[in-house]
Formats: C-alpha cells, structure tokens, sequence
C-alpha cells in the first residue's frame, strides 16, 4: 500500500504511486473484484441501451439546463433558504470555507464535529484543518470512519474503504477503539462502528453533511444516503452545516427525480436508497427535533473556472455516482489512493485540474486508455474522452484564440520536445531538404540510441527503415 502521513499523497507522484498499486496483488485483487461486483448490480437496471439512454437523455438535458441558468438559480436558492431560516455562506476556496467552518464552530463553543459522508469536506481537508484548531471531526459513514482510523484518503466516493479487506479492519479497529479485540466478522465490525458512533450523535453540538442536489425553487437540501448517518447528523445536533459544490442546484423539484433514479442505479444498483432526506430549515416552532441552526456553505473552489469555457463546462454536470470508475481499466487496477486527489478516477481526471491546478494534476488527463468507457456509463452524458485529451492539451500548451488559460496551463510543456516537433514541421514544408534528411538518416539508423525518453520503457526503440516508402513503391512494377 502506499504510505503517506495523514490521507495526503501528492498527485505529482501519481506515476510512482500507480507502480506502487500495480505491484500490490492483493490491492488488485481488491478493486477488481469490487468493480465486477458493482458493473453487475448496475446492469441488472442498465443491461439494455432502450432502458438506460432515454432516461440519460433526460439527465444530461437537466444537468444541461440547470449548469445554463447557474448564477440565477444560485440567487434563488439563496432567497428561498434564507425565508426558511437557512444562512447562506459563499466560499471562493477553500480556505475561505474552512475560515466559516472554524467561526460557526466558534460561535457555539463547539469542541467536535460529527459528519455524514461529504466529498466536497474532504476535499477542503475540513477535518485536518479543524484539527489544528483543536476541534475534532469524526466521520459517521463507516467507510469513511475506516479510513479515518486509517489516515487515508478515501479511495472510491461511493465507497470510501473499498480498498480495505475485513482483516485489515479488524486490526484497525484492535488497534484505535478501546476494550475492542481483533475480529474479522464483517456483522460484528459493523457493531462495533455503530456503538462508538452513536454516543457521538447524541454529544455533537456541530453536525456536518454534504448535498446531492439543490432545489432553488422550493429552497430545498437533497441529501441521498443507505446508512442513517446523514440522517442523524443533520437532526440529532443543535447545529447542522452543509457544504456543497455550486453546480449541484436544480431549478424544480420534479428536475430532481431522475437525477435521482440515475444517481442510486449508476452508483450502487439500487432502485432507492434507504434514505432520501429533504431539508427546508432548521426546527421549527412546535417541532420537537431537528437542529435549531441550519448553514449552507457553498463552495467554487476553481468550479468558475470550468463554468466560463463552454468546452469544460459539461465537467460540472457530474453527479457522483462514481460509475465511470467502476467501469475504467486504470482505476482498476491501481484504485483511488494513487491518483492523491479528492475524487479519483475518470471524474477527478477532468475535474481536478480545476479545484487544484494543472501543475499537480498534469499527469491525471493521461491516466486513461481513452476506450470510452467511461462515457458509455456516464448517466449524465459527459464527454469524458474529449475533456480529457482538451486537459492533456492545455497541460502542454498556452491558451490560443484568447481564450483564458486554465490555472497552470502549460505547465507540462517540453521544450526539447516543441522544438522537435518545429524541427519537424520546418522539415516536412521544404520536400528536397526531407528527402536528403531521410536518406541520411538511414545511412546512420545503426547509431538510433537504444534509449528514447518514455517510449522505450515499454517498447521497442524507433529506428527509421532501411528502404523508405517512396523507395518500395518506385521498385513496384505496375500492376503488381
């Protein structure tokens, strides 16, 4: 496995760390048996294209419309929640979002937080940065509590530990929760997870979750889960803080509905969840439970960003059902830690040279075969391929045409090899100089150097033939 102080593993390192996966067995064993498991419950509703497309069409026309109208629906969810009694926080990075985290906690001389499962926390680093405040975060979603007890980064975001065995567990749990001994029963560590979490319902003064979908119209908070976790965090604690990313908002609730069918069959194969929570503020008069606050942090975080290219945007459309991993050889076989960002895989390919740049993540738009997988899955119909070759091209390249470069654009260029390939454009304008060129180059083709950069790594060197195709087809005689 590879190994990292905390859950961070820098993405620079992605091609080491990938290494490091592919030669872990039982890591590989882990993810593919996994993913066959999960491309099997999602095509027993998805096996027939009649049954998935019209209902994708649908998706992505929302996603669409929903992305086309942002900053209004963004206005009105705003108005809608702040009727209800909701507050409305706006963070540009996330910096700025855990700066609100850290005042709200603040206010009510919170000492911890409890949490349901929310990517867009994890991907502020919210319990590390509360830490250094001495406010403690404890995840309430089991695969997420794991790889906490673990210092890791989750490795799927449907499913956070799905790269831990139970025998791996067991000894995690031996080791970091009190009076408990080793065991890999799988029904007695879920036992052992509920018991610790739940005195930690009833003590948090600050509960924390993230948001499926947003409603402007109604001023609703969509929250999709299977556990109960995200159902206790948002009721049982005074305060209940959302963080969301500011793409999730739909503008009706009936836009919500197949968003949702898509969501549960793409992600874990299921008709439903077991629950689906709707929250329209905190406790009312009369109510007897529910929090008495309610925050919305809604995050950018580099989100503007591939909203004002109209090429990037369908990047936003995403709902997270994680089946474009699912469906990808390379997440496969190297899982979710490799990668060293927030969302992994197909999806955190495209989107996180948004939320962190180009310079970091430069290696992850090449981190796919391009074999369409992905897109073929994808219930919201991004064009994950052509996003991802547009990413490898802006990693090399400046803007052109004015349009604004991406945050780190350019960052992976080579100028050995812009110069190579200037050579080569002078060369093939001047048709006498290409032809002298190449005859030469095959008096010397026995001095081709054996090593050619990453090219040989896993192939042959290129050497240039004995006899070129000008030369073979001169010797032809017609008709042969």
């Amino acid at each position: 496995m590879i190994e990292a102080p905390l859950q961070f593993v820098d993405p620079r390192r992605f091609k080491a760390n990938s290494q490091v996966s592919v030669d872990d067995p039982q890591l590989r064993r882990s993810f593919r048996s996994a993913m066959d498991f999960l491309q099997t419950k999602r095509a027993v509703h998805f096996g027939e294209p009649a049954t998935f497309e019209p209902l994708r069409g649908l998706g992505e026309a929302i996603r669409q419309y929903s992305l086309s109208r942002l900053p209004e629906l963004l206005e009105q969810l705003e108005a809608r929640l702040t009727e209800r009694g909701v507050q409305v926080h706006w963070a540009a990075t996330a910096e700025e979002a855990n700066a609100i985290f850290l005042a709200l906690a603040r206010s009510v001389d919170a000492k911890g937080m409890i949490k349901g499962k929310s990517m867009v926390s994890e991907e502020i680093e919210l319990n590390h940065r509360m830490a250094e405040h001495d406010i403690a975060c404890l995840e309430s979603d089991m695969g997420e509590y794991i790889v906490q007890l673990a210092g890791e980064r989750p490795s799927h975001i449907i499913m956070p530990a799905i790269h831990k065995t139970k025998q791996q567990i067991g000894e995690l749990f031996a080791k970091h929760i009190k009076d408990t001994g080793y065991t890999d029963d799988v029904d007695a560590l879920i036992a052992i997870g509920r018991r610790v979490l739940r005195s930690e319902f009833r003590d948090a003064t600050v509960g924390v979750s993230g948001v499926n979908f947003m409603v402007a119209e109604t001023g609703s908070l969509v929250l999709v889960e299977n556990e109960g976790n995200g159902r206790m965090c948002t009721t049982v604690p005074p305060v209940h803080i959302a963080i969301t990313g500011i793409e999730k908002v739909v503008e009706r609730f009936e836009h919500m509905l197949p968003l949702f069918s898509l969501l549960t069959r793409s992600a874990t194969g299921q008709a439903v969840t077991t629950y689906l929570n709707v929250i329209t503020g905190p406790r009312r008069a009369g109510e007897l439970d529910g929090p008495q606050q309610v925050h919305l942090i809604l995050l950018d975080n580099g989100r503007s960003q591939a909203y004002r290219d109209a090429t990037l945007r369908p990047t936003l459309q995403c709902i997270r059902c994680g089946a474009c991993m699912n469906h990808c050889p390379v997440y496969a076989r190297i899982g979710g830690l490799a990668y060293g960002t927030t969302y992994p895989g197909p999806i955190g390919s495209i989107i996180s040279p948004h939320l962190m740049g180009l310079d970091p993540t430069q290696d992850l738009p090449t981190a796919s075969s391009l074999c369409g997988a992905c897109v073929e899955v994808c219930p919201v119909g991004i064009p994950i391929t052509e996003l991802l070759m547009q990413l490898r091209r802006a990693a090399k390249h400046q803007a052109a045409d004015g349009r604004a470069a991406l945050i780190g654009q350019a960052s992976a260029a080579d100028w050995k090899e812009a110069w190579a390939w200037k050579a080569w454009a002078w060369l093939n304008a001047r048709p006498a100089l290409y032809r002298v060129a190449m005859r030469l180059g095959r008096h010397v083709r026995g001095l081709t150097p054996a090593w050619q950069g990453g090219w040989t790594a896993h192939r042959t060197p290129m050497r240039l033939a004995a006899r070129g195709l000008r030369e073979r087809l001169a010797e032809r005689k017609p008709g042969g």
